[in-house]
């Protein structure tokens, strides 16, 4: 690969672990650049290679948010587990279904989500500090391995998702729910590089340089979001959200 070429996707994956620390959607830009940049590549290799750039980012993101944030650990740690064992099997059927099949639905749910947290004003702003028993327990392990078979099969807009799951259904804060989505997300990072470097997905040299770029970016943006607080996730949210959207219409509608 030209040095260039190398510049450009670091300079991409530090992008992408600044936003995908705060609210997810890190693969919306570090994706297509992969793709842009090795064409030739097949694209299990180009997943397997975001995945190992990604989950360096994600993993310290969620530390500092684990050291800091008051980490709802009786959902997250079900949800991590469920999203990890799903997410194998997800990226197993990378080669296996047709993604253009998935696309629409995923633009549907993503309109459906940030519509509804767009007319929701107070929706995340004020976390409930719910007691979570083993029915919420359950709940967390179904939603989570349901939205990790759907990263390791496709990925872009998981961290929305799981921020939008932990708002919506277990009562926490855009902040909150931001730390929780970095745990389960680093847990559904791992089982799919898992089985992509076992089928050798992977561009090590290249994977590893973007990786040291994602976590200087996932520390500046878990600060960012630690230092600004839930409204500032909110917002930044609904941004990353209606970017994915329009990304996703553009690939549904346009040839």
């Amino acid at each position: 690969m030209e040095p260039t070429n190398l510049i450009l996707l670091c300079v991409v994956a530090f992008a992408a672990g600044l936003i995908d620390a705060v609210v997810g959607g890190g693969g919306l830009i570090q994706i297509p650049a992969l793709f842009s940049v090795l064409p030739q590549a097949q694209p299990a290799t180009l997943f397997g290679t975001n995945k190992l750039a990604s989950i360096f980012g994600t993993a310290s993101a969620a530390l500092r948010y684990a050291r800091r944030i008051d980490v709802p650990w009786r959902a997250a740690l079900p949800a991590a587990l469920s999203a990890f064992i799903l997410s194998y099997f997800g990226a197993m059927t990378v080669a296996l279904m047709p993604k253009e099949w998935l696309r629409p639905l995923v633009l549907v749910l993503l309109i459906v989500v940030t519509a509804y947290t767009y007319a929701r004003k107070n929706l995340g702003t004020m976390d409930q500090y719910r007691v979570f028993g083993r029915k919420d327990m359950l709940w967390a392990a179904f939603l989570g391995g349901a939205i990790g078979f759907y990263d390791g099969f496709f990925g872009p807009g998981t961290g929305s998702f799981l921020i939008f799951m932990f708002v919506r259904f277990f009562g926490l804060d855009f902040l909150r729910a931001s730390a929780s989505a970095k745990i389960v997300n680093a847990a559904t990072n791992l089982a799919a590089l898992t089985f992509f470097g076992a089928n050798t997905h992977v561009l090590l040299i290249t994977g590893l340089a973007m990786a040291v770029f994602n976590i200087g970016g996932s520390l500046i943006g878990s600060q960012l979001a630690i230092r600004h607080g839930a409204g500032f996730v909110r917002r930044v949210f609904l941004g990353v959200a209606s970017l994915l959207i329009l990304k996703f219409g553009w690939d549904t509608f346009i040839p």
